[in-house]
């Protein structure tokens, strides 16, 4: 079944969930329909009903700050799943930019993709250092911009409310 999109009562994005559950919030209205699949559509013995893509919630949810959690699998995603030195998509590990023995934190700030090779070329040196430049700098991405940017999710029905593709590369 597929993602839906779910706004908050203010049309930001909230959080992605299974179409039965979002036609669920519908039925029950809990959340409005604002845009379906063209093509499919959630079945009962009798009935049909349009598959959700994007519903809007009623009320308004108060969600404190929602960041990206830090794991290798969306360190992969924010840099689509290539190398950021050689640009390659294959053996993929996690590289510190500056390296833990020299006093480098595991954060989105300082992880970045590398295949097995630029990572052990580059070895306890800084990029600078090795004389491999990152095709673009380790950044903290923010919720919408994950969901926008790094997901294979998106589908061209969510592109309204989630606003223009901006994509900053250092």
């Amino acid at each position: 079944m597929g993602k839906v999109l779910v706004l908050n009562q203010d049309y930001s994005a909230l959080s992605i969930c299974t179409a039965p559950k979002a036609f669920l919030l519908v039925y029950m209205n809990k959340a409005e329909l604002l845009a379906e699949s063209p093509d499919s559509y959630l079945r009962t013995v009798r009935d049909r009903y349009p598959m959700p893509v994007v519903i809007r919630l009623h009320r308004y949810i108060h969600l404190p700050y929602r960041g990206v959690v830090l794991t290798r699998h969306n360190i992969f995603k924010r840099d689509r799943n290539r190398c950021q030195y050689c640009g390659t998509h294959e053996h993929l590990t996690l590289d510190h930019v500056l390296p833990k023995s020299r006093g480098g934190q595991t954060s989105w700030d300082n992880l970045s993709t590398a295949c097995k090779r630029c990572n052990s070329k580059k070895g306890d040196l800084t990029p600078e250092e090795a004389g491999m430049p990152l095709l673009q700098r380790p950044f903290r991405p923010s919720f919408l911009m994950f969901i926008r940017d790094c997901t294979d999710l998106a589908p061209a029905e969510w592109q309204p409310y989630l606003g223009v593709k901006s994509r900053v590369y250092h």
